[in-house]
């Protein structure tokens, strides 16, 4: 697997990660009883705690990603190559 593969599967498995982290803990502005007022939605976190999620995602997403290297390490699944010549 090369570097420009392992990044781009890194990155796609950060970003689904982060997704699944994100409603975590999240406390809206309805459910703690703060009136947000006019146009204020009432579903926005009160304190979304974004870099401790930041962190939690990345220290997901580095143990999925080494299991899918580990993978495709061994030989279980071989990512096909593409052609060096057109």
């Amino acid at each position: 697997m090369g570097v420009f593969t392992s990044v781009a599967i890194f990155l796609t498995i950060w970003w689904t990660v982060l997704f699944a982290v994100l409603p975590w803990g999240t406390v809206t502005h309805a459910d703690a009883g703060i009136d947000k007022g006019d146009g204020g939605d009432p579903g926005a976190p009160v304190d979304p705690k974004l870099k401790q999620k930041f962190l939690i995602t990345t220290g997901i997403a580095i143990v999925v990603f080494g299991i899918i290297w580990l993978i495709v390490w061994t030989g279980i699944v071989k990512l096909p190559r593409l052609p060096s010549e057109y």
